[in-house]
């Protein structure tokens, strides 16, 4: 076992912004023009997010909505298929309706105090933190994942940095190492540390400024920290999604419920378990009032989130005429494949249309 030496904030400070200072990033699209509101939405979309997802993602979003009143005044399918893809879409939502209370209530100036921030949708103390302290120059703690990794390792916690108490450590030395100068350098360099160096599985502590001060280097459990979520065996779910196609090219999708599960996006209609091709072709007609003509099974495939599995069935039908119920129903279309369109939708639904469109 290796020794380590005491780690001050001071002394962490002073390694921390000497690294960043000459390997830190520095060319990240929202730390250009850097405004509050540029700010604010790359750290909604880099929670549980890499920045390499992320970055194509930013720069579409942001030549939509430039300005924090063009995203309130967008529509919410806009918003959401700029966001489809990204995955955890109540960041979308959120997303915009803290725009528009922003623009409602101060004005379309981004509140720079920590109380105000809290309250707006989809911001927590650790994305407030990040908003003050690299938006606004202020001395505010942060404490994303990447910061949570870093200081598990360097004070040596073993324990799920899930659980209340152990969050609450961890939240104490966020603090304490916190400065009150260079506050956006540093939460900056935190976060890189973290994303480029500090990683998960095979950390580079050779490169890490912080390497004789790191307890779990020291003593050389540095790959199996931060301690993992104890296992829990996921439930399964089995659905079929309705491929209801007229003329090739034109596919039924109806809007999901404002909550749950893909919330308000557009989604194929959904079945649950495997029905029989004799209750396919009765729901086509009773609940869609379509005549199906033909129907194929798909190859079944598992979607994953974070409380369950969900195993999808694709059951292509192909229609022979487009209702009138359909075509008055504002919340089902009939999405043609051979145009583009602006609506948001779940990653599933998107792989299959993109599937159905490289048929054609």
């Amino acid at each position: 076992m290796q020794k380590h030496l005491k780690l001050t904030p001071r002394k962490f400070q002073q390694l921390l912004l000497n690294w960043f200072d000459h390997s830190g990033r520095k060319d990240l699209p929202w730390q250009q023009n850097k405004t509050p509101y540029r700010v604010w939405v790359s750290e909604i979309m880099l929670q549980q997010t890499q920045v390499s997802t992320v970055i194509a993602y930013y720069h579409r979003f942001m030549e939509h909505f430039p300005t924090i009143e063009k995203l309130a005044a967008a529509s919410e399918d806009t918003v959401l298929h700029l966001w489809t893809g990204l995955g955890y879409y109540n960041r979308a939502r959120n997303l915009q309706k803290a725009a528009k209370i922003i623009v409602q209530n101060h004005k379309g100036e981004f509140p720079n105090q920590l109380s105000e921030l809290e309250k707006l949708p989809g911001i927590g103390p650790s994305t407030a933190g990040a908003i003050l302290s690299i938006a606004f120059n202020q001395p505010a703690t942060i404490l994303d994942g990447n910061v949570k990794r870093v200081l598990t390792r360097i004070e040596g916690i073993t324990e799920w940095p899930g659980t209340k108490p152990v969050l609450e450590r961890l939240w104490a030395i966020a603090e304490r190492f916190t400065p009150t100068q260079r506050t956006a350098d540093y939460s900056q360099a935190i976060m890189d540390l973290g994303a480029t160096l500090c990683v998960r599985g095979k950390p580079r502590c050779i490169d890490c400024p912080c390497q004789s001060y790191c307890i779990a280097h020291a003593q050389g459990i540095e790959k199996t920290l931060p301690a993992t979520k104890p296992r829990k065996i996921l439930p399964i779910r089995q659905v079929t999604l309705l491929i209801m196609r007229k003329q090739s090219h034109l596919v039924l999708l109806e809007k999901r419920a404002p909550a749950g599960v893909w919330a308000s996006l557009w989604s194929l209609p959904e079945i649950a378990g495997t029905p029989s091709p004799a209750e396919i072709r009765k729901i086509c007609k009773q609940r869609f009032q379509l005549t199906p003509e033909q129907l194929t099974f798909g190859e079944s495939f598992r979607h994953t989130f974070s409380h369950f599995h969900l195993d999808i069935v694709p059951a292509h039908v192909t229609v022979k005429a487009i209702s009138s119920k359909i075509m008055e129903d504002a919340q089902q279309i009939w999405y043609n494949l051979e145009q583009s369109q602006a609506v948001g939708l779940p990653a599933p639904v998107k792989l299959l249309l993109n599937n159905l469109e490289n048929t054609l």
